[in-house]
This record gives structure tokens, C-alpha cells and sequence, in this order.
């Protein structure tokens, strides 16, 4: 095992790489990460075992070359992502925004404060997630706060939290602290940005259809949406082809969501995701354990514990 002194030693190396790269133009760093992903997909074994794996439960239709092609793709929008958080941490506000489309009404947060209904931001996990926090953020006149999962290197962990609240608006909690200051927050008018899609364990959970297999789903957000009076908007980022940008999609607000049934509301989410993720599977975050927790008596998906 290795010394902490090492791990951080290079975690300092990793991101001085990333500042290096921040000056390439985006087309070429587009390249670097193709390659980058064909090679992460031949040695990253584990990591390509769960993606096939994921893919042959929700895609059970179609073949295994077709899940291996959309398995390989994502691998280099996977590599891309991480290369150009690079870009996402170093570059000029006004460089971010050239690569940057906004699609969509990003302004109902201000029109939630206005009407005493916060917003919740639902932003499931596709690639280009980490654009959303930084960016769309720099639209609202309202402040948000977001819960964030304490990464075990704390070189990486003050990155990453840098990253998020670069522009001082975004204020992040640990998931480990609870839920209270984001509640606090909320009802002085903040935007809230959830992500829902994760396996958190059994904990405020319950096993709700994912693309017809159980998925161990935190029923929190239609919760906390309903008790505080919230609007729920999905947002979407999709990463543009050959270095074009990213586009952050704020869609329509979920119908009749929240309801009085937590599950449903999950269940309504999960069928609307599914639908934007058949539209660009190849973008979501397959390597993922999403169905990591089973229920009692079922049988692991991804092998042996």
C-alpha cells in the first residue's frame, strides 16, 4: 500500500497535468481523450466488465457487439470528461461560456423565488455532468447548494470542491453531514442540485425499476420536493462532438412530481431517463454500479462480493 505522502504527492502530479492541458484548444483535447478511451477500455478491465455488464441488463435487445460498440464510445466521452475538467478548473469564465450552450429555461429558479417555489435541479449522471454546477449556476441571480460524495484523497477532494464553487455560486455539503443546511438553504430561496441516479445502499431507499431491473433508489428527493414546495427541472449535459462544446439542457419541469408517493415519483423519473438516455446511451455513466444493492435474497450482479 502506498504512503499517503505518495498518494498525495501524486494527486499534485495529476493535476498539474490537468492545468497543463487546460490551454489546448478543445478540438485537440476531444483527440487526446478518444485515445485516452480506446486505451482506459483495454486495460481499465473492472471498470469495462461493469459497463458491459450494465449494458446487457438494460439493454438485453440488442447484441453484444452493439452493447460492446456503445461501450467503447463511452469510454472516450468518459476519457474526454476527464481531460477537460481541466478546462471546467482552470480556464476564464468567459472561455467556458464561449464552449457552452445553454438550452432550455435556465431562469425558472429566479422565477421559483419570486413565486416562493425553490427549485430542485434533478441532474442524473451523463458525462458531462460536473458542467452543470460551474456554469449554469452563473445564469441564476439565486445562490444554490449542492450534497457531493468526499473523495478519500484530500488533494483531490479540495480539487474537486474548488472546481464546483470556483465562481462562489455553489455552496457544497458532504453527504456525511446530513441534510439540514441543505434544507435551511432551500427556504431561504436557494436552488437545490440533486443527483438522483446513484446506489447510496439501503438506507431511505426502495428498489425501483431502472430499464426493468430493481435499482436501489433514494426516494429523498420527491420527499424533500414535496415537504418544501418545490419545482423539480431534470437538467441535462450532453458533450458536443470534436471538441464543439457542451450543451446544458434545463428541461420542462416533471409533471405532477412531487406526489404524495415517493416510489411513483421515482418510478416516473426513471422512465423519463431512460428515454433520454436511449437517445444518447453511449453519454450515460455506465461504469456505475448502479444495481450494486440487491434485494434480500438476490442474487449479486456484478459477481462475487
Amino acid at each position: 500500500m502506498s504512503s499517503p505522502k505518495f498518494q498525495h504527492g501524486g494527486a499534485r502530479a495529476a493535476l498539474f497535468v490537468l492545468w497543463l492541458l487546460h490551454w489546448l484548444p478543445l478540438p485537440l483535447l476531444a483527440l487526446m481523450g478518444r485515445a485516452l478511451g480506446a486505451f482506459l477500455y483495454r486495460v481499465a478491465g473492472s471498470r469495462r466488465k461493469v459497463a458491459l455488464r450494465n449494458l446487457e441488463l438494460c439493454f438485453p435487445e440488442k447484441s453484444q457487439a452493439e452493447r460492446e460498440a456503445i461501450a467503447k464510445e463511452h469510454f472516450g466521452w468518459l476519457a474526454r470528461s476527464l481531460l477537460e475538467r481541466g478546462v471546467l478548473s482552470y480556464s476564464s469564465e468567459s472561455r467556458l461560456r464561449r464552449l457552452t450552450r445553454f438550452k432550455g429555461n435556465v431562469k425558472l429558479a429566479e422565477q421559483g423565488k419570486q413565486d416562493g417555489r425553490p427549485v430542485m435541479w434533478l441532474t442524473p449522471h451523463f458525462v458531462g455532468l460536473e458542467w452543470v454546477g460551474p456554469l449554469l449556476m452563473t445564469e441564476q441571480s439565486c445562490p444554490g447548494i449542492s450534497i457531493y460524495q468526499r473523495q478519500s484523497n484530500p488533494v483531490f477532494d479540495a480539487a474537486l470542491r474548488r472546481m464546483r464553487q470556483r465562481f462562489g455560486t455553489t455552496e457544497l455539503i458532504s453527504r456525511h453531514d446530513g441534510v439540514r443546511q441543505v434544507v435551511r438553504r432551500v427556504r431561504q430561496g436557494w436552488l437545490f442540485m440533486n443527483l438522483p441516479d446513484m446506489d447510496f445502499g439501503r438506507k431511505d431507499s426502495e428498489f425501483v425499476p431502472f430499464f426493468g431491473v430493481p435499482a436501489c433508489t433514494l426516494l429523498a428527493p420527491s420527499r424533500m420536493a414535496a415537504s418544501l414546495k418545490m419545482q423539480v427541472q431534470p437538467i441535462i449535459v450532453t458533450m458536443l462532438p470534436g471538441g464543439q462544446g457542451y450543451e446544458i439542457e434545463a428541461c420542462e419541469p416533471l409533471p405532477d412530481y412531487p406526489s404524495e408517493d415517493a416510489v411513483a415519483d421515482a418510478t416516473r423519473f426513471h422512465g423519463w431517463l431512460e428515454e433520454r438516455i436511449r437517445a444518447n446511451p453511449a453519454q450515460y455513466l455506465w461504469v456505475h454500479k448502479r444495481f450494486k444493492t440487491r434485494p434480500e435474497g438476490e442474487a449479486p450482479l456484478y459477481g462475487r462480493r
